[in-house]
């Protein structure tokens, strides 16, 4: 899968990340709509039971949200890894400077 992939990332990587975050979740939400539409007509034609076009709806986002949580996971590590590599300070790193400093 695409996620597998060893990627490091700059500001200008952060910038693009951000763009095809953002630009997934649009195509995302359009696709979802367009199923939710198709299923609806083979509903409407007969061609589907309700029973099954609702299951069919809710296999399907199962399926996307197994698949998001993956991404999910593998995109935090590849910020937390980002953001080892261009030595920013993480909140676990300015918590400790502060107990440091009372």
């Amino acid at each position: 899968m695409w996620y597998d992939c060893n990627i490091k990332l700059d500001n200008k990587g952060f910038k693009m990340l951000k763009d095809l975050i953002y630009t997934g979740l649009g195509a995302a939400t359009i696709l979802k709509e367009r199923v939710e539409e198709e299923v609806q007509k083979l509903e409407d034609e007969g061609k589907i039971k309700q029973d099954d076009a609702k299951n069919l709806l809710e296999r399907l986002q199962n399926i996307g949200k197994q698949r998001d949580s993956k991404v999910k996971t593998k995109l935090k590590e590849i910020i937390k890894e980002s953001i080892d590599e261009l030595g920013l300070a993480t909140k676990e790193d300015i918590e400790k400077l502060k107990e440091g400093l009372k």
